[in-house]
């Protein structure tokens, strides 16, 4: 009789013999969570402590993904304390650190090249974030920086910082981007306002902004799309 099967390992290991026997593409989301967390609680395994953290954020990865880990805390999941907690929130960025490396490689040529990774990025914060994208000659993604975070309702970009630090990276273009949280992805007059001053003080320096995106849950606004910029 075969005693090394699956079935015979402990709940908790089960996940990681089946990743070493059929790959980590036949693991669910739960299981591949499951390997993180370790070993679960008296009354539910990994697993089952993983389905809960999924449950617990609609199953929407990009939502579990900009969790802090303070936020993941606050979910007071049973089976997950601080240091689950981080190795989680340190996978996850891995994940995200990992699209950004894949985006460096690609060509910006249209909005959907880069909005989409804007959007996982920032479309959950609570509050609004200003972002910006710095490109080379070629219009390849060289750096991604929060350059301001402010309230609810608005923040303030300051169009010095931004350029002193395209000229830090060499960046010959740059995309702006900013959240709104409220969700509306209709560009406010000070975001119109914000984006001709930058525009015109890149100029100056030879550097061309590219776009401003606007992002939230229900998508993104391109003001190059729209073909105000």
């Amino acid at each position: 009789m075969k005693t090394n099967g699956i079935k015979n390992w402990a709940e908790d290991d089960r996940p990681r013999e089946k990743l070493l026997l059929k790959g980590t593409e036949s693991l669910s989301n739960s299981e591949l969570i499951a390997i993180l967390i370790n070993n679960g609680t008296v009354e539910k395994s990994a697993v089952d402590v993983a389905k809960d953290l999924l449950q617990a954020t609609n199953h929407d990865l990009q939502q579990l993904s900009k969790l802090t880990v303070k936020e993941l805390l606050k979910l007071k999941i049973k089976g997950i304390g601080p240091a689950k907690a981080v190795t989680i929130a340190a996978a996850l960025e891995l994940g995200i650190r990992r699209e950004l490396a894949d985006k460096k490689r690609t060509v910006i040529i249209h909005s959907k090249d880069i909005a989409e990774y804007l959007r996982a990025q920032l479309q959950y914060k609570k509050h609004e974030v200003f972002a910006v994208i710095f490109l080379n000659l070629a219009n390849k993604v060289t750096h991604y920086e929060v350059v301001s975070e402010g309230g609810i309702s608005g923040t303030v970009a300051d169009p010095r910082i931004i350029l002193k630090k395209a000229l830090q990276y060499d960046a010959t273009s740059i995309i702006l981007c900013h959240n709104h949280p409220s969700g509306s992805l209709k560009p406010s007059r000070q975001d119109e306002a914000l984006t001709y001053k930058i525009k015109e003080a890149a100029s100056f320096i030879d550097i061309r902004v590219m776009d401003h995106i606007i992002v939230s849950e229900d998508g993104y606004y391109s003001f190059a799309d729209e073909g105000i910029l």
